[in-house]
């Protein structure tokens, strides 16, 4: 390796994760027109915006990001659709628009700026409007519909492409009923803008979770916003357990290090910041170069494994910001290992492997949030 530590990007299995859902779509003839964006916001879910976006330029129809700095960034490797749909801030809205981002928006004093500035430098912007199904957080209600498409009605250098939500409770029911609700209200909101001379509004409502849980009613609308199946994760455990073998999807990333130092442990010696573990007997250690600050969680401490030798090696003691220590009394007479050998923090190696999912319950978060907090200058590499 070039480097002590590394993020390793599967391209192999990132694009078949792609294809396994465009074969899905194609099966079903009622979805067979359904585009897929890729969402590669938060670093691509902490796999490497510029690597993700290099691999799948020619697999996706749009990419998604959330903010201003990461239209910029996109725009770096891609001049693809992209969807921007958090938050920006008036001050950033004429960059952005010269970026050609396709905006989702909720806000009249918003989509005001965004028309002046469209109109100045002389282009239609296109914009999706957000509405609030349910979910409580940015939209509007559809009871508010009929008022805003009458007032943006007059904007002339605005195209409103489509409405959209998102699904607040999909991954660990089996009753959907208020995903029906909130799919239905969608669609209310939807004929709403075509009664007020938006005709050619489409709608879109499903991440993957929507999209694996229910096609009976075309819940993808017409794009699918595809994000942590891409990445060969589950949105949760119920669903994998419903759909792991409907779909084919594999884990892109594995989080790889090096030892840093090896040695021996007399009985009773205490290892790490607070004292927390106290050896029981002669120990053989490791450090590990890895810590909180690279996204290593803190949880992690006295509670993880990571891989060395096709070994799962427990963590002992509390994770710094900068290292932890695992046990590797298993090589304690056999002297196989060394300084420089590969760890395995995330991944396979031999027979085993480490999950985000395992990772996650082991510190009572979810993979998302495991894989997105991973230090973005840590290098990813394309394998």
């Amino acid at each position: 390796m070039n480097n002590i530590s590394e993020i390793h990007i599967n391209k192999k299995n990132l694009i078949n994760n792609v294809l396994e859902f465009r074969k899905k779509i194609l099966e079903n003839k009622k979805n067979s027109q359904i585009k897929i964006a890729g969402v590669v916001k938060a670093n691509a879910y902490g796999h490497g915006t510029k690597e993700v976006v290099s691999i799948l330029e020619k697999y996706v129809d749009y990419f998604q990001v959330d903010d201003f700095a990461e239209l910029q960034e996109i725009r770096q490797y891609t001049q693809k659709p992209t969807f921007v749909f958090g938050y920006v801030a008036k001050n950033q809205l004429s960059d952005a628009i010269k970026l050609n981002g396709i905006f989702g928006v909720y806000d009249l004093g918003i989509i005001k700026k965004i028309n002046q500035i469209s109109k100045s430098q002389n282009k239609k912007t296109k914009i999706h409007i957000k509405i609030d199904c349910f979910l409580g957080r940015q939209g509007i209600l559809s009871s508010q519909a009929r008022e805003f498409f009458i007032a943006i009605k007059k904007f002339e250098f605005l195209e409103v492409e489509a409405v959209y939500s998102h699904f607040s409770n999909i991954e660990d029911v089996d009753n959907l009923e208020h995903a029906q609700k909130q799919y239905h209200d969608l669609l209310k909101t939807k004929q709403i803008a075509k009664d007020c001379g938006f005709y050619n509004i489409f709608h879109h409502i499903s991440a993957t979770s929507g999209f694996l849980t229910d096609q009976k009613e075309n819940w993808g609308g017409e794009i699918v916003r595809l994000g942590i199946g891409m990445y060969g994760l589950w949105p949760s455990v119920f669903l994998k357990k419903r759909f792991e073998k409907y779909i084919n999807i594999k884990p892109v990333m594995s989080w790889i290090t090096q030892i840093a130092q090896i040695k021996d442990l007399p009985k009773n010696y205490p290892i790490g910041y607070g004292k927390t573990f106290i050896t029981n007997k002669k120990t053989k250690i490791a450090i590990i170069p890895q810590g909180y600050s690279d996204g290593y969680d803190r949880g992690f401490s006295n509670n993880g494994h990571v891989l060395i030798a096709g070994k799962k090696c427990k963590i002992l003691g509390r994770v710094a910001m900068n290292m932890f220590v695992v046990d590797i009394s298993f090589d304690i007479s056999k002297n196989i290992l060394k300084v420089g050998d590969i760890v395995v923090l995330l991944g396979v190696q031999n027979n085993q492997e480490i999950t985000a999912e395992f990772l996650a319950e082991n510190i009572n978060t979810i993979n998302y949030e495991f894989v997105t907090r991973i230090w973005p200058k840590l290098p990813r590499k394309i394998i």
